[in-house]
C-alpha cells in the first residue's frame, strides 16, 4: 500500500507542473466529459494516446499510473461477475456446465473498466502536477463566480484538497495497521469467510478512529492558528494565466468535440 499514487503530488520539473491549476483543474473537467460522451473504444484509443502524451510531458512514469489504477482492480473483478450474471445478449462465448458467458457481458465490462482506467489516469496526472496549496487556489477561483449564490467557494475548495492530501496519509496508516494486526496474528488473506470478516472489522475500526484524531488533530491546529473559513484574507502567492494555460484549454475542448464527432459518425 505504501506504493499507491492517487493523490500524490511529484515534485518534478515539468512543463504541466509549472501550468496555471485553474487551466489543469478546468482541462481535467473537460477531459472528464470527453470520457462519459459515448465514443467507443476508437475514441477511448484516442483519449489514451493523449494522456499518455501528457503522461511524457510531466515526466512522470508509466508505472507511477500503473500503480494508481491498482487500488481499482478488485471493483473491476467485481463489475466482472456482476455483468456475467447479469448481461446475457449478444453471442454465446463460454459455456461450461450451463454456465454461459455472453459477448456483451465481456464488451461492457471492457467499455466500463477502460472509462475508469481513463478518469484515474487523469485525476493522478493533476494531483501528481499540483501542489495541495495550488490546488486550493485554483479551485477557489473556479468557483468564485458562485460566491454570488451563498456557495461558500473557499470551504469547499479547502475540504477537497484536505481530502486529497490525506488519501495517502489514510493508505499508510491502513499498512500500518495491517502489519500491528499481522504481528499479533490476525490473517487478512486466508481463513473462513466469517474469520475473514472479523480480521477486516479489526482493521476499520482502528482506521476510523485514528482517521477521527487525524481530522480532530487538524482542527485543533488549524483554530489555534486563527483559521476563520468566513474572514478576508489575502494571498502570498498569486495565480497567473500564461498562454500555455490557454493552449491546454483550447486542447481539451478539441478533445471533448472530437469525442462527439466520432460518437455522432460512429
Amino acid at each position: 500500500m505504501a506504493n499507491i499514487a492517487l493523490g500524490r503530488y511529484m515534485p518534478l520539473n515539468s512543463l504541466i507542473h509549472r501550468m496555471d491549476p485553474r487551466a489543469k483543474i478546468l482541462s481535467m473537467l473537460i477531459m472528464l466529459t470527453a470520457i462519459f460522451i459515448p465514443s467507443g473504444f476508437m475514441g477511448y484509443g484516442i483519449l489514451a494516446v493523449v494522456i499518455i502524451g501528457v503522461v511524457l510531458m510531466s515526466k512522470l512514469k508509466l508505472n507511477f499510473l500503473i500503480r494508481a489504477m491498482k487500488p481499482m482492480m478488485f471493483m473491476l473483478t467485481f463489475l466482472m461477475v456482476i455483468n456475467i450474471f447479469v448481461i446475457k445478449t449478444g453471442y454465446l462465448v463460454v459455456d461450461i456446465f450451463g454456465f454461459k458467458i455472453y459477448s456483451d457481458a465481456i464488451f461492457q465490462t471492457l467499455y466500463i473498466s477502460v472509462r475508469l482506467m481513463l478518469m484515474i489516469m487523469i485525476t493522478t496526472i493533476l494531483t501528481a502536477t499540483t501542489k495541495p496549496l495550488d490546488l486550493t487556489l485554483g479551485i477557489e477561483d473556479l468557483l468564485a463566480p458562485f460566491k454570488r449564490f451563498k456557495v461558500p467557494a473557499h470551504e469547499i475548495a479547502m475540504m477537497i484538497s484536505i481530502a486529497l492530501r490525506f488519501i495517502p496519509t489514510l493508505i499508510e496508516e491502513t499498512d500500518r495497521i495491517m502489519k500491528a494486526q499481522a504481528s499479533r496474528g490476525v490473517d487478512l488473506q486466508e481463513g473462513k469467510f466469517k474469520e475473514k470478516i472479523m480480521a477486516i472489522l479489526s482493521l476499520i475500526v482502528p482506521l476510523f478512529v485514528s482517521s477521527f484524531q487525524r481530522a480532530e488533530d487538524l482542527a485543533d491546529a488549524m483554530e489555534a492558528r486563527g483559521y476563520i473559513p468566513q474572514a478576508r484574507r489575502t494571498r502570498y502567492k498569486q495565480l497567473k494565466r500564461t498562454p500555455k494555460d490557454v493552449v491546454l484549454i483550447i486542447s481539451s475542448f478539441s478533445m471533448l468535440a472530437l469525442m462527439i464527432a466520432i460518437s455522432i459518425w460512429r
